[in-house]
């Protein structure tokens, strides 16, 4: 009996709003960002190393092991086709649902999403209040414009996890999405409450907030989500609303510490480009509406700051 150890792909929906810290809803956030390969450290890509007992000996381990050194070596046309032949080789082994997890992990990375949804949905035929599998069969929903199902997926781990947080943030993103700032405000404050200190629930209500035109009470409840965890989109964020309250040094401090930590989001230098034009600084203001324009944003959107 040799041991062999899995690797099992987790993709954990991305809550965290990414991208345009101006105008950022939930539907951006469940994507994965270009360039994030299973395996790696960056977006919300995860690996777990599980050890186990097996008989590596059988023709499924060895497909496993298999398919695990592709995976290292980052071919996952390779993994994916040996991990099927694992499930081939023993299509009743309870095992079978984390691969099909992995293989629908790995379709998802190659822009297979029907197929991936499709894994998924077999992973939790066997397993069916598998909160990681419903997370990610939800986020691939989302992504396919398939809404109402993404939802009933994030509402059945509501149901099964009181603790979880990730769904109730994305369901209360897509409600403030609705203009049902109630319900959002409720599912913000369901996170708060089973956890005080959780930045999904300081930035849902921050943004919520922002988004009913309350950006003093927004500043005070991303402030919260800055102390936990000082990401560029919350900082940008929060920069924002500093710059509509007219506090000027709180919004530049803000966008030099974001853009310390992200050189490459061009909403940052949007934001700084506002902050210049009210500081009267035009010159500073054309630089970095070109370097907006140069980093990501429409240049319509851009150029509409000259104005």
């Amino acid at each position: 009996m040799n041991r062999i150890l899995f690797i099992i792909l987790v993709v954990v929906a991305c809550v965290a709003a990414q991208g345009q810290v101006i105008t950022q809803m939930a539907k951006d956030n469940m994507k994965i960002e270009k360039g994030v390969k299973p395996g790696t450290d960056e977006g919300s890509v995860t690996r777990r190393e599980v050890d186990v007992q097996l008989d590596t000996t059988a023709a499924y381990y060895k497909y496993i092991d298999s398919a695990q050194v592709r995976i290292k070596q980052q071919d996952w046309a390779a993994a994916e086709n040996f991990i099927r032949q694992a499930i081939a080789a023993e299509p009743s082994n309870n095992t079978n649902s984390m691969l099909l997890s992995n293989l629908a992990t790995l379709q998802r990375f190659q822009g297979k999403l029907d197929e991936a949804i499709k894994n998924y949905t077999l992973a939790l035929d066997m397993t069916p209040n598998a909160v990681t599998l419903l997370l990610n069969r939800a986020a691939v929903l989302m992504q396919t414009g398939k809404i109402e199902a993404a939802v009933a997926d994030f509402e059945k781990v509501r149901s099964l996890d009181e603790n979880e947080e990730e769904s109730r943030y994305t369901l209360g993103m897509m409600a403030m999405d609705q203009g049902d700032y109630a319900k959002a405000e409720a599912l913000f404050d369901e996170i708060k409450k089973h956890n005080s200190k959780s930045v999904l629930a300081w930035e849902g209500l921050g943004m919520l907030y922002k988004e009913q035109g309350d950006y003093a009470k927004a500043t005070v409840h991303l402030s919260e989500a800055v102390k936990i965890d000082p990401t560029p989109t919350l900082l940008g964020n929060r920069a924002d609303c500093y710059l509509v309250l007219k506090q000027l040094a709180n919004a530049s401090e803000d966008i030099q510490n974001a853009l310390q930590l992200d050189p490459d989001d061009g909403f940052l230098y949007l934001l700084r480009a506002k902050l210049n034009k009210m500081r009267f600084n035009y010159s500073d203001m054309n630089r970095d509406i070109k370097l907006a324009i140069e980093h990501g944003v429409d240049k319509e959107i851009a150029n509409a700051l000259k104005n």
